[in-house]
């Protein structure tokens, strides 16, 4: 089939140079609220590890007018979503009015993103929307920090909040800050996230304002007009490279936690010309655990992986354009009330994009690398520090390799595909909690055979120095580790081992990759481990490899064991 050509690119009323200017000062508008929310933040997970995301967004629709590149990539299309059910929801706002919500099928994630919509006046008329999401380390539910494996209804991950009025006209509503507060863990930290997400949005509206003032509105109207259709061509001319056809792959998720099955991605892309589709709809049915995807997620999981492939194509809604991505009805890729959704962002949606990749390896191998880790490595911590009488909350993620590619071996210790870091400072958690790092290091070997290995993952170690402390895990890539391409091996799965009486192996292996409540005494210790491995295909050994490896060692007053293999059910730790 020939190819079709690409949109004709139109004549345009604003001289390059200012065009230029616009796109760079909507870019740096984003950016510095990224900034005045990560600088003035409570949780480390926010400021230290820039879990959050700011940007602008239409009026008419939600599309995304322009994204801040420090924000978390799996927001991409996420925020947009939200936005859109925020105006079909709430109707007109009034300038200084500041929306809350959480809700995960409606335009969310899961429901520790916790986002804030603020419609922009200019000269008395509504102009756009500035939005943004931040990761609270707790909204309530069964287990602290909500990374609960073995919940099996929305309800037992936490507090869900629909689109409420939490600022009316530029005044905070006590009665929402209250009820809010009063269903989450540690909320005298929380009431510092909130105002920092206000502070955030309301730079943005300043700084938006000095660039309509220089500009004007007509100008800056016909420049999004122009960037968008600019977005547009570039990247119909990206999947243009790929030989028209169609694609598939099918990506394994190790359970939902509950039942111990695991669950299939299974993806088919259809290229013709410059348009490019996605159907998931041969994936699994909804499941019983909190693995489920919601819509946004789903969306915005293909979006960061085509984002991906082709990185020097702008972001905003021009790019969407020429990418359809089927609803797939019916499958754990289109959650609905009640189903829980705790892994969605972090977990299901690295599955996601991992599908794609594997995918689109047969057709442009040369732009792509094996399968990276796959997994954020979710561990939440919450307890009370005997010294100062104050609950704590601790939401750790760890960084991972990426698989070799077509002509080098993977990246080592990079961020998730779905973030921009690897982790918080280990010097500022031993500050905020009350644990200690005995070990951090690179886990060397850990990359996958091939002639151009993966990545190195890493190893730590975690001790508990005061009191107790409940602790869960929800990763993936435990029973089956990132797959090769083109022959490449796959990758070591996880490894959580918690024990009591001494460094492991000694006793209380327990090898899975997401548990719930464990309770962990003074002394007790957790150790991760994250390894990606990929080679180059072509090659003599055609191995290119992507790989994850997670081990986790945690001391606990339980002796348990549950050997990979076994029948237990991951979210279980039967002796």
């Amino acid at each position: 089939m020939a190819k079709t050509s690409s949109p004709q690119e139109t004549t345009s009323r604003v001289d390059p140079v200012t065009l230029t200017v616009i796109e760079k000062g909507l870019q740096q508008i984003c950016s510095e609220m990224d900034l005045v929310h990560e600088k003035t933040s409570f949780s480390p997970v926010i400021s230290e590890a820039f879990d959050r995301s700011n940007g602008i967004y239409g009026r008419e629709d939600g599309r995304m007018i322009a994204q801040g590149e420090l924000g978390l990539p799996i927001f991409l299309g996420v925020m947009q979503e939200t936005t859109r059910s925020v105006l079909e929801e709430r109707g007109p706002l009034d300038d200084g009015d500041v929306i809350l919500i959480n809700d995960p099928y409606r335009g969310g994630t899961h429901l520790m993103d916790v986002k804030m919509v603020r419609p922009f006046y200019y000269n008395g008329k509504l102009w756009c929307y500035l939005s943004n999401t931040g990761h609270w380390p707790d909204t309530g539910g069964m287990v602290p920090g909500g990374f609960n494996s073995t919940a099996t209804e929305i309800h037992q991950e936490g507090l869900r909040i629909p689109p409420v009025k939490l600022v009316e006209k530029g005044v905070m509503d006590p009665e929402i800050v209250s009820l809010v507060l009063a269903n989450i863990r540690v909320s005298e930290e929380r009431i510092g996230d909130i105002k920092a997400q206000i502070a955030a949005l309301n730079a943005g509206a300043k700084r938006l304002t000095g660039l309509l003032d220089r500009y004007g509105e007509d100008v800056v109207n016909e420049a999004l007009v122009e960037l968008e259709d600019r977005s547009e061509r570039m990247m119909r001319a990206n999947i243009e490279t790929i030989p028209d056809g169609t694609y598939s792959a099918t990506a394994y998720m190790d359970s939902d936690g509950v039942v111990n099955e695991p669950l299939e991605i299974k993806v088919k892309i259809d290229v013709r010309g410059g348009d490019i589709s996605f159907d998931f709809s041969e994936s699994s049915p909804p499941c019983m655990g909190p693995m489920n995807s919601v819509w946004a997620t789903t969306l915005s999981s293909v979006y960061v992986a085509i984002k991906h492939i082709f990185p020097d194509v702008p972001m905003n809604a021009g790019c969407f354009r020429p990418i359809e991505v089927k609803r797939p009805k019916g499958t754990f890729l289109f959650a609905e009330y009640p189903r829980p959704v705790a892994g969605c962002a972090a977990e299901a949606s690295q599955r996601i994009m991992e599908a794609v990749f594997l995918a689109l390896s047969e057709a442009i191998p040369d732009k792509l690398f094996a399968a990276p880790a796959g997994t954020s490595g979710n561990i939440s911590l919450g307890g009370v520090d005997p010294d100062t009488g104050q609950g704590y909350i601790m939401y750790y993620f760890s960084g991972g390799g990426y698989g070799g590619w077509w002509e080098g071996d993977g990246l080592t210790n990079g961020c998730s595909t779905i973030g921009i870091s690897k982790s918080q400072p280990v010097e500022i958690l031993e500050q905020r909690y009350p644990l200690l790092f005995d070990r951090y290091a690179l886990r060397e070997g850990s990359g996958g055979m091939g002639r151009f290995r993966g990545g190195f993952g890493v190893s730590y170690r975690v001790r508990l120095l005061r009191g107790e402390g409940t602790a869960s895990f929800l990763m993936e890539h435990g029973r089956y580790g990132p797959p090769g391409i083109l022959g490449g091996e796959a990758g070591a799965p996880n490894q959580i081992t918690i024990s009591q009486g001494g460094p492991p192996p000694r006793r209380n292996i327990f090898r899975r990759e997401k548990a719930t409540s464990s309770r962990l005494v003074t002394g007790s210790m957790s150790k991760h481990r994250v390894e990606v491995a990929m080679a180059r295909p072509g090659s003599v050994q055609r191995k290119p490899v992507g790989q994850i490896w997670s081990r986790i060692t945690i001391q606990n007053r339980e002796t348990l064991q549950n050997d990979e293999g076994s029948t237990a059910c991951p979210g279980s730790m039967s002796p």
